[in-house]
């Protein structure tokens, strides 16, 4: 059986499966990746919100303890008891209510980063 060499050989439709694999092998790994990534920031994220609530009330129930009165604002915590944390990535609310009466805290995470 002698083939024509002007005869159009018919490639099986399959055959071009085979070489998108790798292409789709990638695409996959990478969304994946992608949302590991995401996965471990909000993770992080949530556990940098933990760790400031801790460290507020913390430094809340020190001053009361030594000073015999709740810190009339924010900044006083900051200034003398060292809390330092990221204010493009939380918004602390503190509300005092009065000097023998905790405070109201809240925390918020920022959107986007910015203040």
């Amino acid at each position: 059986m002698s083939r024509n060499r002007f005869e159009e050989n018919k490639i099986h439709p399959l055959r071009n499966l085979i070489y998108l694999l790798p292409l789709l092998g990638f695409i996959l790994l990478f969304i994946l990746f992608y949302r590991g990534i995401a996965s471990v920031s909000d993770t992080t994220a949530a556990k940098q919100l933990e760790s400031l609530e801790n460290a507020i009330n913390r430094s809340i129930t020190q001053c009361y303890a030594v000073e015999g009165a709740y810190p009339p604002d924010l900044n006083y915590i900051k200034d003398h008891y060292g809390l330092v944390y990221d204010e493009t990535l939380f918004y602390v609310d503190y509300q005092p209510i009065g000097s023998n009466i905790m405070p109201n805290v809240t925390i918020l995470q920022r959107t986007g980063g910015t203040p």
